[in-house]
This record gives structure tokens, C-alpha cells and sequence, in this order.
């Protein structure tokens, strides 16, 4: 059973509507400052809505079932990481934030080091981000790929075009407030997923449960002291509370959401709040791949792999409208996550380089640049998804490990900022150089976990850059 003309109705309606309510806010965008963070005007719930949203990303609703199908619960443990890691941020990383007007993380970098380093910082940041995103663009050519029966390439093209027009022509603001309605859409369509599952599997939740439970399905906690397990309780917090300091302190993807006129006495709790967000998505997204594993009770290889699991099961399973309902919740997803990345992109790119070199264009001229750069970005995307095609194993442990190889290095710099007098740029970018490589060499040459990548990274980053910073003899002054 595939999807009928109710389902392709239904996503059919979503895609044009959220395209639609996107252009609504072209017509706000009249300076750089409008188009980037949107005057910063924006209530903080739809922010913190937002942010939830850019971080559940396809990877997160096909990927995270999957891993439960194959496994069990403990990736949670990961996910208790990255709510530790938002308290870490509120307390540490934001106040810096609030000094000032800026456009983009690594303006603070210019303000303690000098210009050499945020140029570096954004480099590594737009390389890895891009790299990472064109994953994440592969990931929703899957589910596309098996509901609509087209071919990969072809889904890549239309997802990246209908989400590039609406962040080509309405900024942050129109990311912002279409990532409110996606989370919505997602997790409702998720939910509904959950009780149709209840459904068809006989017995319903205690069935579930009895099976799971016997099997192992449900455990939360490894305590096992194990360095190469990459989902213990120690690689999930500690990792988790890393991965999560580093992306969302140092970059741009969140960092431009910040909203206007708080305080860093007020947000401390705001962090939290997208926490206990992200903790309960990623617990009903486990808890499908358990309830998946319940009803077909078959290897995850009959499927082709574990990714393809979730999104079969809605074409071939559900009733038809559910289908559709569903298939619109991924793409939600995804185009979430894609707009923000496309924005982030496109402003690190003018406010990190272009404008620093040409300060004086006009703003009708730096709006129609940042709308040219937002549009070779989605070509870019759109270029790695391709060549991700048949070539990445289970995608959101790929995502996470790509990101994850660049964020120690960023996190160690930003550390080394905020938290020392005496380091200096020659000293920081020693430090990054060095955690950069131990991380490149964890990634393609050993058998460490990607949980423990950052934290490893950050690390050498940090206690090298200090180091080298005291040895310096020209040390730059705290700013």
C-alpha cells in the first residue's frame, strides 16, 4: 500500500502553504539587520521553538528510530548531555553574547583575539556546517525517494529549492516562525504515528512492553566503563554536555536567534526550557524505533538499512491521510533545519568576510548580496547532498560524527576567550591547529566514539592555547 492522491494532496498543501507564509515576511526585510536577526524582535517561546526545530533535523525523526530498532534507549543518555550542556551555555557563553550588537558568533572571537582568528573560526564553521547540512539534505531524499517514488538526486533538488525560496526572500524571520509551525506539524504527526502503532501491533502497549522489555529494548542506562561504547552514561552526559556547549555556543546557527532585549540574568532559563524540548522528541522518536521493532520483529537488513525503517513503515502501513500527514511531518522537519542552516551560512559568509572587507555598500546592495549568498549556499547543500548518495552509513550518527569533528576545536577557542586573561591569538590558534588535527586523525583513523570527539578536541584546544599563550612573547591584552 502507497500513497494515494490523499496523501500527496495533503503534502502537496503543506509544501505550498509553508512556502507561502514563508514569503509573508519578504516584505520586512529592509536592511541586513532585518534579514539576519530579524530586528531581534522576536518572542522568545517562538525562538526556543525554532531552536528545537533546526536541531530535529531528518537525521533526528528517520535516524533516531532506527538506532532504537537496532539497539535499545541509551542514546538518551546523549540527549541528558545536551540538556546539561544548555545550563553550561546560559551560564558561560551567553553573557559574552549580550555585549553588543553582533551578527554572528565569531564577532566575539575578533573582540578578545583579533581578526585572524575569527576568520579561521568562520572558515572551519562554514566548511563542517556545510558539510554536515548536505547530510542532512540526503537524509529527507530517503523519505521522499520512497513516498513519492522518485529518484534521490531528483528529491534533493526539490526540497533545497522550496525551502531556498522562502529563506532567499524572508531572512531569520521566516525561518523562525516556519520552524513554529514545522514543530507542530512534526510532533503531531509523530504522535499520531505512535497511537496507529498501538494499533496494529496486538495487545497493544503491554504487548509492546512485554516483548521489549525481554529483549532489552528498554534500557535507558550503561554504566559499563567502556571508552569504545559510544552510548555509556559517561560518553552520553559528558559527550552530550560538549556536542551541545559547541553547537549551540559557537555556532551561528543558534547564535543569531538570540533574542532582543534579554538579559543574561533572564535567559538562563530559556536554555532549559528547549532542553526539556529536545529530551522529550528524542524519547518519542526512540520509543517509535522500540515500537517499530514490536511490530515486524525482523533484522533492520530486510529493510536495506536501519534509516529506511520509519519511513517504509508510513508508506506501506498506515492508513491513507496518516501517510501523507506524516511524510509532511519529515519534510517539515527538514526544511526546518535547512532554512536555518541556509541562513546562518549566508550571514557568516557576508558579516565574517565580504563585509569586512567592503564595509561601506550601500543596504539595498548588502540585502541583495546576502539573498545571492542564501542562494549559493542551497547550491552548495544541494552539491554535497548528491555526493552523499550511496556513500553514508546510518545518517544521524554520520551528521553528528561530521559536526562533531570541528566542534571541539571552536568550543576550545571560545573557552579560551571567556575564561582566561592571558591567552592570546598566536596561542589560541596553536591550540585550535592542534585539536583540529587529534580530532581529524580520531575521526578517520581509530575506533574512539564520535561522542567523545569534542570533548577530546576542546581539551587539546584549550590546554594548548594556554599554554602557548604563556610562552608567547608578544601576549595580546585581554579586551
Amino acid at each position: 500500500m502507497g500513497l494515494n492522491h490523499l496523501d500527496l494532496a495533503i503534502i502537496a498543501v503543506y509544501l505550498a502553504g509553508i512556502t507561502l507564509f514563508g514569503l509573508r515576511f519578504r516584505k520586512r526585510q529592509r536592511s541586513l539587520r532585518d534579514y539576519f536577526l530579524a530586528d531581534r524582535n522576536i518572542p522568545w517561546w517562538a525562538i526556543a521553538l525554532s531552536i528545537v526545530a533546526a536541531e530535529t533535523s531528518t537525521l533526528t525523526i528517520i535516524g533516531i528510530p532506527g538506532i532504537a530498532y537496532d539497539s535499545n534507549l541509551t542514546f538518551l543518555q546523549v540527549v541528558m548531555g545536551y540538556v546539561a550542556g544548555r545550563v553550561i551555555i546560559s551560564f558561560v557563553l551567553l553573557p559574552h553574547y549580550f555585549r553588543g550588537d553582533l551578527y554572528t558568533a565569531y564577532e566575539l572571537i575578533e573582540r578578545r583575539f583579533g581578526k585572524g582568528l575569527r576568520t579561521v573560526t568562520a572558515s572551519l564553521f562554514l566548511l563542517t556546517r556545510a558539510a554536515a547540512e548536505g547530510v542532512r539534505v540526503y537524509a529527507v531524499s530517503i523519505v521522499v525517494a520512497i513516498a513519492l517514488g522518485t529518484g534521490e538526486i531528483a528529491s534533493i533538488a526539490i526540497i533545497t529549492a522550496l525551502t531556498l525560496i522562502y529563506t532567499f526572500e524572508g531572512g531569520l524571520a521566516a525561518v523562525i516562525w516556519t520552524d513554529v509551525v514545522q514543530t507542530v506539524i512534526y510532533v503531531g504527526g509523530t504522535l499520531v504515528g505512535v497511537f496507529t502503532i498501538l494499533h496494529l501491533v496486538p495487545g497493544g502497549w503491554a504487548a509492546i512492553h512485554s516483548l521489549a522489555s525481554s529483549a532489552g529494548k528498554l534500557q535507558v542506562f550503561d554504566f559499563t566503563p567502556d571508552f569504545w561504547k559510544p552510548y555509556t552514561f559517561w560518553a552520553g552526559l559528558i559527550g552530550g554536555a560538549f556536542l551541545t556547549t559547541a553547537s549551540h555556543g559557537t555556532d551561528q546557527t543558534d547564535r543569531a536567534k538570540t533574542p532582543r532585549g534579554a538579559q543574561p540574568a533572564t535567559v538562563g532559563h530559556r536554555p532549559s526550557h528547549s532542553g526539556v524540548a529536545i529530551f522529550f522528541q528524542f524519547a518519542l522518536f526512540l520509543t517509535v524505533g522500540v515500537m517499530l521493532w514490536a511490530y515486524y520483529q525482523v533484522p533492520s537488513a530486510t529493510f536495506g538499512k536501519a534509516d529506511y525503517i520509519y519511513p517504509k513503515f508510513i508508506v506501506s502501513r498506515l492508513p491513507h491521510g496518516v501517510s501523507g500527514l506524516l511524510i509532511a511531518a519529515i519534510l517539515a522537519a527538514a526544511m526546518s533545519n535547512l532554512s536555518a542552516a541556509l541562513n546562518s551560512l549566508s550571514s557568516s559568509s557576508m558579516m565574517d568576510f565580504y563585509l569586512r572587507r567592503r564595509p561601506n555598500v550601500d543596504g539595498q546592495t548588502q540585502l541583495r548580496l546576502s539573498r545571492v549568498s542564501t542562494f549559493v549556499w542551497a547550491l552548495v547543500l544541494f552539491a554535497l547532498a548528491v555526493l552523499s548518495v550511496h556513500k553514508v552509513g546510518r545518517v544521524v550518527e554520520v551528521g553528528l560524527t561530521i559536526a562533531s569533528v570541528a566542534y571541539g576545536a571552536l568550543l576550545g577557542v571560545f573557552l579560551l576567550g571567556v575564561l582566561t586573561r592571558r591567552a592570546n591569538q598566536t596561542g589560541a590558534m596553536v591550540g585550535m591547529f592542534f585539536g583540529f588535527s587529534v580530532e581529524l586523525y580520531l575521526w578517520l583513523a581509530t575506533r574512539v566514539p564520535w561522542t567523545w570527539y569534542v570533548t577530546i578536541g576542546t581539551g587539546i584546544t584549550f590546554g594548548i592555547g594556554y599554554a602557548m599563550s604563556l610562552l608567547s612573547q608578544n601576549r595580546t591584552p585581554a579586551r
